[in-house]
């Protein structure tokens, strides 16, 4: 799997925290689904650099973890 670490803007992309997150601030990432690719970032540090997951790399990725759906852009 390909990864790559994106330092550029990122701010057109819709960002979610899973639903399993809780609201006191722990750790967490939020993802972000764009044309060809996933994002993935530090929620406590949004201006951190973000990870590039190529869609079909993060489509296995969750196939393989969970057995359900992927992100779809």
């Amino acid at each position: 799997m390909s990864v790559e670490q994106v330092t550029g803007n990122t701010g057109e992309l819709y960002w979610f925290k899973s639903s399993h997150s809780g609201s006191d601030g722990g750790d967490c990432v939020e993802v972000a689904a764009g044309a060809d690719a996933v994002y993935v970032r530090d929620s406590q540090d949004v201006e951190r650099a973000t990870l590039c997951f190529p869609a079909r790399s993060w489509d296995a990725f969750v196939g393989d973890v969970g057995g359900g759906s992927a992100l779809s852009a």
